[in-house]
């Protein structure tokens, strides 16, 4: 090897070595400024809820569902339960079908009807009260969905590509990624901003569709409302909920057959319950890294009844998975019975569901409108 060629070497080791090494920085960089940024929202986060507890009807809460399938007990413990309570406050409470979103990672609307009265009969027998929360659907609300033109020209397009949740839902799609995915956060920010909602709950995953809507809403008031704000920059309620393991140990999803539906009999909970993958060992013991399924079960019975995954394991013992499922079977059920009671009668007058959803839509709209009229009029464009 000549003097020439080795010295070319040396140089690209060290070219490809100093790129490394801003790639490394560059990584690091992001990572201290998402963990600031996580640090902030939880300092926030408990400020808020500590004001909520104390004055509820000074806030405005916005939540929500896509309508892919049934709702399961993940749902429930992770978000629908402290819906209800925050409502039962007198939080003014705002609950979106998001349907248009449904379209981001699939090519069909298959469904879509059934799923979106799905969602109302849960919300409905799980306690949310439509004459003190309001729920509607996308779709049905125009000026919410128009405020995307004036948002979309207050973020960059890298803030969209460096949007954690909207790279991972496109990995686990397996979609390309389309118009709608990437744009996804600013859509969740009009369904936050158009009824004004200053309260988001959600988990740390969803944190920087919070932080982008933060950062539009503050961007519009500087750009267009210096004198008279429009928007307020909403504080996210994080979750303390655990996460909701499935039956077999996985992450509680629809599409892993994994989960106990809040609308499913008590015959097919068993039935799901029953034939749940469990271990070789017939002592229970509640250990989620060594026995993820079985401490799924063990999970499962803690979360209805109340009661601690551990002392529930000491008290089956020796017993077997066999115990094991014949009482997370009848706890489940239990718990679930009042739910189904209540859906069954609603279910019997659909009518009556589709009016209390119209009646949502109907009061979304007039809500949407005002605040359109409010960004036109900021943005001197009302004619």
């Amino acid at each position: 090897m000549s003097a020439k060629t080795s010295t070319l070497k040396a140089k690209e080791k060290t070219a490809y070595k100093g790129s490394d090494m801003a790639d490394e920085q560059e990584l690091t960089a992001a990572g201290n400024e998402i963990s600031a940024s996580f640090l902030a929202a939880k300092e926030r986060s408990e400020k808020t809820a500590e004001k909520l507890e104390k004055n509820p009807e000074a806030y405005t809460m916005l939540t929500g569902d896509r309508p892919t399938g049934r709702l399961h007990l993940g749902h429930y413990f992770g978000s629908i339960r402290e819906r209800v309570a925050m409502q039962n406050k007198g939080v003014h409470t705002n609950v979106i079908i998001a349907d248009y979103q449904v379209i981001t990672d699939r090519d069909t609307t298959d469904n879509i009807q059934d799923n979106v009265l799905n969602l109302v009969l849960d919300y409905m027998a799980a306690g949310i009260d439509p004459a003190k929360t309001m729920i509607f659907t996308h779709s049905a609300v125009s000026a919410a969905n128009q405020l995307m033109l004036p948002f979309l020209s207050l973020v960059t397009e890298a803030e969209l590509h460096r949007n954690p949740t909207v790279k991972s839902e496109m990995e686990s799609s397996g979609h390309a990624l389309t118009g709608l995915l990437l744009t996804y956060p600013v859509h969740q920010a009009c369904d936050i901003l158009f009824c004004k909602a200053n309260v988001v709950p959600i988990g740390k995953d969803n944190l920087p569709h919070v932080e982008l809507t933060r950062t539009i809403a503050r961007r519009f008031n500087e750009r267009y409302a210096k004198k008279n704000p429009v928007f307020p920059e909403p504080a996210a309620i994080l979750s303390e909920a655990p996460e909701i393991p499935g039956l077999d140990g996985r992450k509680m999803s629809k599409s892993y057959g994994n989960s106990i539906m809040l609308g499913a009999t008590a015959a097919e909970t068993a039935k799901l319950i029953k034939k749940s993958p469990t271990d070789s060992e017939r002592m229970i013991t509640f250990d989620p890294v060594n026995r993820p399924q079985v401490s799924a079960l063990l999970t499962t019975a803690g979360l209805v009844t109340g009661r601690d995954p551990r002392e529930i394991a000491e008290e089956i013992g020796n017993s077997g998975a066999g115990a094991l499922k014949a009482y997370v079977i009848e706890s489940v059920n239990a718990f679930l019975e009042p739910h189904r009671e209540r859906r069954a009668e609603l279910a019997q007058d659909m009518d009556t569901v589709r009016d209390i959803l119209h009646e949502g839509n109907k009061r979304a709209n007039a809500i949407a409108n005002q605040t359109l009229e409010e960004v036109r009029e900021a943005m001197g464009m009302v004619y």
